[in-house]
C-alpha cells in the first residue's frame, strides 16, 4: 500500500471517529427522556396566595419514591457512562487523593491521639501513642465497623482521669449518632450504648458524662420527621441508657437546642440554649455544690455567647453583644459585673482558647487568618507568624500544656502541622503533607468587585500560570453566603484536577457569611437574602467583564445553603451560567422548616408561617421560581438518601419541576447517592460523586481533559 493511499484511509478513519464522537457528545442531551413524576392536586394557601405543590409526594419515603429515585439514577448514570473520559477523570482523582493525611495530635493525659488516612482508606484511622516520641498504634479503625466503610467514628470526649474516652459513631452519613465508650489502656470497648444523639459530644464529670439527645423517632420517619424536644442527660458509666438522669428539658419550647460543657476545673456545667443557628442563652450550674440549680448567665436570643472557660473566678466569654466583630469579656457569675478583656477591633474575632497560661485568639482579615497571643490580662499582644496568607486552626489545649499544635493551609499550600512552644513562642514544622504539588505552577490572587448595590465583595482566584485572559477559560465558581460561615483559603487535592485542565477556581466571600463580622452576616439573611444572590451573580459578571471567561464557560457550585444559592441564581439568571451544580440544596423555602432540624434555620431565613417572610421566601425559593419554557443551565443536582439535615425531598421536587418546565438541549439531571448523607459517608463515594460532577461539567462546558483513557 503506498503512503498516499495509507494517509487517505487514516484520514477518513480519523474524521469518521471524531465526527462520530461529536455526534455522540451532541446527542447525549437530545436523546434524554426524563422519568415522569406524577402530580397531585396539592394547593396551600399562604395569606391569600395559592401555591401549588404537585410533587408533595416526593417528600415521603416509600416504594413509589424509591422507584422514582431508581429511574432518575438510571437516566443520570446512563448519560454519564456515555462520556468517554469518565474513567480517566476518576482515575486521576484517585491519584490526587492517594497520599497520607494527618490531623494534629491531641493530648489526653500521657497519651497523644491523632487521625491518619493512608491515602484511599474510606475512613481515617484513630491512632494513639505515649508521649510525642512513643510508637503510634491503632486505637480505633472505623473501616472495620462496616463492610462498605460507611460507618464513621470520631473521639467525643475524655474522662476526667483519662481512663476512658467516648467515641461517636454514625451510619450511612446520617446526623443520628451513637455514643460508645473505650478504655484507653486496654483499647477495649465497654457495653454502654447511647442512641438517638444529635449535635452532641460527651462532656465528662466524675464517673460519667453529659450529652444531648432526642426521643426515639417514629419507625420509618427517622430521616425526615421534625426533631423536637432536645434534652440534656447525664450517663453514669456502666448503666443502661434507660437509667440516664434527665438534667434539663423545656417542654414549652420543643424547638430548642441544648449544648452542655464542663469547665476545665470541673466546677461548673455550662448550658447553651439556642433556637436556631444564630443567638444563644447561657445558664450555668455549680458542680461542687449540693442540689445546685441552673442559673441564668446571659438572656437569649439576640446575641451569641460562648463561655470559653473560667479565669480568676470569672467566666471568660466571647460575644457579639454590642460588638459585631466580637470581643472577649469577663463576667462575675454572682454580681453579673462584666469587663472587656479584649475589646472589639477592626478584624473579626473567630475564636479564643486559654492554653499554657496564655490567650490565643484567632481573627479574620479579608477572609484570611491572623493569630495573636495575649497574656491573661488581655495585654502584651504578639502576632504568631504564619507561612503566608491562608487559614490556620487548632491552638487548643489545657491551661497546663507547654506546647500546642496548629495546622496551616492555603489554596496552594497543603495542610502542614506546626508545633508551637508556648515558653519560647517558636513554631516548627511537626508534620508536612507529602503531596506531589508545585505551588509555583499556580497563581493565587484576591480581587474585589462591586455587587448590584455597589458593595465591595472579595473573591479568590486560583489558576495555572500563563493563563490568557481571552474570555474563553472555564470557571468553577463556588460560594456559600450564609449562617455566619466564613470561606477561607484551604488546599483541596481534588481541585488540582480542575487547575491542571485550565480551569479558574473562583471562591466568592458573599454577604451572609462571617468574613466581616455580624454586620456582614445580617446583610445577607432574612429579608436581605437577595443580596447574597446579587453578590454571586455579580461575581460571574466580574469574571466575564474582565475577560477571564464567558457565560458559556461558567459552572456554579455550592452545597447546603450553597445549594440554595445555586438554585436561586440559576432560576433568576439562567442566561448567566452554562452549568449549575446544586448539592444537597435547600430548594423548598416554604416547607424547609417542617423536616428534621430545618426549624433551626428560621432565624436565618424566616418562616413562611409569617406573611412578611413568606413573600420574601416565595420571591427566591428555587422550587417555586422555575418558569415554563426557559432554557436553564445544564444541571446536575446532588443529594443522598440518608441526608437528614437537608432532606432529599428538596432536590427531588426541584428536579421534577425543572424537568417538566425546562426547554432546550441542556440536560437537567439528579444524582442520588445511597447510604450517604449531607456529606459523603466515605472516601470512595466522595471520589465517585466528585468524578461525576467533574465529568458532567467538563462535557457541558466543552472542556476536553488532558488525560488519556
Amino acid at each position: 500500500m503506498n503512503i498516499k493511499k495509507t494517509y487517505f484511509i487514516l484520514s477518513v478513519v480519523v474524521i469518521f471517529v471524531f465526527s462520530g464522537f461529536a455526534k455522540t457528545e451532541k446527542s447525549l442531551s437530545k436523546n434524554l427522556t426524563y422519568p415522569k413524576a406524577r402530580t397531585v392536586d396539592q394547593v396551600d394557601d399562604y395569606f391569600g396566595t395559592k401555591v401549588a405543590d404537585p410533587y408533595r409526594w416526593l417528600e415521603e419515603s416509600n416504594d413509589e419514591v424509591r422507584n422514582w429515585i431508581n429511574s432518575q439514577n438510571q437516566v443520570t448514570f446512563s448519560y454519564l457512562k456515555k462520556i468517554p473520559y469518565r474513567s480517566s477523570i476518576k482515575r486521576r482523582l484517585k491519584e490526587l487523593v492517594n497520599y497520607p493525611r494527618y490531623s494534629s495530635p491531641s493530648k489526653a493525659g500521657d497519651y497523644y491521639f491523632f487521625y491518619k488516612n493512608d491515602g484511599l482508606q474510606n475512613q481515617s484511622v484513630i491512632y494513639i501513642q505515649k508521649g510525642l516520641d512513643g510508637k503510634p498504634e491503632v486505637f480505633l479503625d472505623p473501616n472495620t465497623l462496616s463492610k462498605d466503610g460507611t460507618v464513621r467514628a470520631y473521639l467525643g470526649g475524655f474522662s476526667q482521669d483519662y481512663k476512658y474516652v467516648a467515641y461517636i459513631r454514625s451510619e450511612g452519613g446520617s446526623d443520628w449518632h451513637e455514643i460508645r465508650i473505650m478504655e484507653i489502656e486496654t483499647k477495649k470497648e465497654l457495653p454502654d450504648r447511647i442512641k438517638w444523639v444529635k449535635f452532641s459530644g460527651a462532656s465528662w464529670d466524675k464517673g460519667g458524662f453529659y450529652y444531648s439527645g432526642y426521643p426515639q423517632p417514629e419507625e420509618g420517619k427517622q430521616l425526615t420527621a421534625k426533631n423536637r424536644f432536645h434534652r440534656l442527660f447525664y450517663h453514669k458509666l456502666g448503666d443502661p441508657q434507660g437509667k440516664d438522669r434527665l438534667i434539663y428539658e423545656d417542654p414549652k419550647h420543643p424547638m430548642r437546642y441544648y449544648f452542655a460543657r464542663v469547665t476545665e476545673d470541673h466546677k461548673f456545667l455550662i448550658l447553651n440554649l439556642a433556637e436556631g443557628t444564630h443567638g444563644s442563652e447561657v445558664h450555668y450550674k455549680e458542680l461542687t455544690a449540693k442540689k445546685s440549680k441552673f442559673k441564668l448567665l446571659f438572656k437569649g436570643f439576640e446575641f451569641n455567647y460562648s463561655v470559653i472557660d473560667t479565669l480568676d473566678g470569672k467566666f471568660l466569654v466571647q460575644t457579639n453583644q454590642d460588638a459585631p466583630n466580637q470581643k472577649l469579656i469577663l463576667i462575675d457569675p454572682v454580681s453579673k459585673e462584666t469587663k472587656d478583656l479584649i475589646p472589639e477591633g477592626q478584624e473579626v474575632m473567630r475564636g479564643a482558647d486559654i492554653v499554657g497560661g496564655k490567650l490565643f485568639v484567632s481573627y479574620l482579615k479579608d477572609a484570611t487568618t491572623r493569630i495573636y497571643r495575649y497574656d491573661l490580662k488581655g495585654k502584651n499582644r504578639e502576632e504568631i507568624s504564619l507561612p503566608g496568607i491562608g487559614t490556620a486552626y487548632g491552638f487548643g489545649g489545657k491551661k497546663t500544656d507547654e506546647i500546642i499544635f496548629y495546622t496551616y493551609t492555603s489554596f496552594n499550600y497543603p495542610p502542614t502541622i506546626y508545633k508551637y512552644e508556648i515558653k519560647t513562642g517558636k513554631s516548627e514544622v511537626f508534620r508536612k503533607t507529602e503531596v506531589t504539588f508545585n505551588p509555583d505552577n499556580f497563581v493565587v490572587k484576591q480581587v474585589f468587585y462591586e455587587s448590584k448595590d455597589k458593595t465591595k465583595i472579595p473573591m479568590f482566584l486560583i489558576y495555572k500560570k500563563g493563563l490568557k485572559r481571552d474570555g474563553k477559560n472555564p470557571v468553577y465558581l463556588y460560594a456559600y453566603g450564609g449562617f455566619n460561615a466564613s470561606l477561607t483559603p484551604y488546599f483541596n487535592n481534588t481541585r488540582i484536577l480542575l487547575l491542571e485542565n485550565g480551569f479558574i477556581f473562583a471562591m466568592a466571600n458573599l454577604r451572609g457569611g462571617g468574613e466581616y463580622g455580624e454586620k456582614w452576616h445580617e446583610a445577607g439573611m432574612l429579608l436581605k437574602k437577595q443580596n447574597v444572590f446579587d453578590d454571586f451573580n455579580a461575581a460571574a459578571e466580574y469574571l466575564i467583564n474582565n475577560k477571564y471567561t464567558c457565560k458559556d464557560k461558567i459552572a456554579i457550585a455550592g452545597a447546603s445553603n450553597g445549594g440554595l444559592l445555586v438554585g436561586a441564581c440559576m432560576t433568576q439568571r439562567p442566561d448567566l451560567f452554562k452549568v449549575a451544580l446544586p448539592t444537597v440544596g435547600v430548594m423548598d423555602m416554604l416547607r424547609y422548616h417542617k423536616f428534621t432540624v430545618g426549624w433551626g434555620w428560621v432565624v436565618e431565613y424566616g418562616s413562611s408561617d409569617k406573611e412578611e417572610h413568606f413573600k420574601n421566601l416565595y420571591s427566591y425559593s428555587p422550587l417555586h421560581n422555575i418558569k415554563e419554557g426557559v432554557n436553564y443551565p445544564a444541571t446536575l443536582a446532588i443529594t443522598a438518601d440518608h441526608d437528614d439535615r437537608v432532606v432529599p425531598g428538596h432536590s427531588f421536587k426541584f428536579i421534577a419541576n425543572l424537568q417538566k418546565n425546562h426547554k432546550g438541549n441542556n440536560p437537567v439531571l439528579i444524582r442520588i447517592e445511597t447510604k450517604s448523607g449531607h456529606g459523603s459517608s466515605n472516601l470512595s463515594k466522595g471520589i465517585e460523586t466528585t468524578a461525576d460532577i467533574y465529568v458532567f461539567m467538563f462535557h457541558n462546558l466543552k472542556v476536553k481533559p488532558i488525560y488519556k483513557d
